[in-house]
């Protein structure tokens, strides 16, 4: 069976990218097609299965796509192929799903609709306005760009989303069911550690953007004066430095992953107070056996179990954060406990459940 993999683009590495990794290990002859590709900030992961990019593929463009968002939709049009396939599969959290490549069947793996489109506040990300105007200057924007994906989706025969908050998103905006297959942990990667040392820090880890709310975490944290880690890089650093007292909050780049598993093992809990599409970061904490303190909303609300693998508070606030960490540190919890009930989220169950699907609608590899 030949395959087509398509991916938005792979110019970062996150969730989304474990994604597709273990997409390509169940096809690992399959052909990657994205809009931008960074071999250096990808591991070099991608690199045998590239097949084509798109024109907006440079350096400056890969160094700050955000910027260039309203052209994406004309960039998909590029990425084509004289190949056949008999199967595409996108990992896609928008634009993926529009590229112009042949097949009968078409699965997309939705991590979220299109952002930008559906939810204008995420706009905020671009580069071209000042937010201020965002309603006036970049409203026509999100118009355009909810018609073009509208449009794309239709490109897709099945649906998978990646949360049942996602599917309830693609039930709403595309009028379309989809099945819910959780994102996979690498179970070999993040896993307990029984000589981990519990360390006197709480942890936060991801893309610094601003809908994340580091900057919420990073207020909860100055007040309380206790000390929290936040892992990642983004657009939202220098704001977030700012604002952070370094007494109590430090900034590290990302790890790789080894390095990772011991910062999730040695955390009191890692901090959660974003809306999410999913959240791998939390799965990946309880994986580790440590607990999640999590806005009880979107994908944490389906990771963390209230009192049992963390912590769930219902306002996404500084008081809020604060007396759900005063709550949680009332509490004692069995790590190993949260690292079994975190199973469910294991790259084996992903690929059980996929494989099953692709077979279920008629393909084999």
């Amino acid at each position: 069976m030949k395959v087509a993999i398509l991916h938005d683009y792979l110019n970062q590495f996150g969730g989304a990218e474990r994604v597709l990794i273990a997409l390509l290990e169940m096809f690992p002859n399959a052909d990657l097609y994205t809009l931008l590709y960074d071999e250096k900030k990808t591991f070099g992961f991608f690199k045998k299965n590239i097949k084509k990019t798109s024109f907006l593929d440079i350096p400056l463009i890969r160094a700050r796509h955000r910027a260039f968002i309203p052209l994406m939709p004309l960039a998909t049009r590029s990425v084509r192929s004289r190949e056949d396939y008999d199967l595409i599969i996108s990992s896609t959290a928008g634009y993926a799903k529009g590229m112009p490549i042949r097949a009968p069947y078409h699965i997309s793996y939705c991590h979220s609709p299109l952002r930008y489109a559906w939810e204008i506040d995420y706009l905020k990300n671009l580069e071209i306005s000042p937010w201020p105007l965002h309603k006036s200057v970049l409203r026509p924007v999100a118009n355009w760009l909810r018609r073009w994906d509208k449009r794309a989706s239709r490109n897709v025969n099945l649906f998978i989303a990646n949360s049942e908050h996602i599917a309830e998103k693609i039930r709403s905006y595309y009028g379309r069911e989809a099945l819910v297959v959780f994102p996979p942990v690498e179970s070999k990667v993040f896993y307990p550690d029984p000589k981990a040392a519990r360390k006197d820090y709480y942890l936060m880890v991801g893309r610094l953007l601003y809908y994340k709310g580091f900057d919420l975490g990073i207020r909860a944290f100055n007040k309380m004066k206790k000390n929290l880690k936040i892992v990642g890089s983004g657009p939202e650093i220098e704001k977030l430095r700012r604002i952070a007292n370094p007494e109590y909050i430090e900034f590290i780049p990302f790890v790789g992953d080894k390095e990772l598993r011991r910062i999730y093992s040695d955390a009191k809990a890692l901090v959660f107070p974003q809306i999410e599409d999913f959240g791998l970061v939390a799965a990946e904490a309880l994986s580790c056996g440590a607990p999640v303190i999590a806005y009880n909303r979107g994908g944490g609300r389906e990771i963390v179990s209230h009192r049992e693998t963390g912590f769930l508070f219902d306002e996404q606030s500084v008081p809020s954060l604060i007396e759900a960490v005063r709550g949680f540190e009332g509490m004692s919890f069995d790590r190993a406990k949260i690292a079994r009930a975190a199973k469910r989220f294991s790259k084996e169950s992903f690929r059980n459940a996929i494989m099953k699907i692709v077979k279920e609608s008629g393909y084999e590899s």
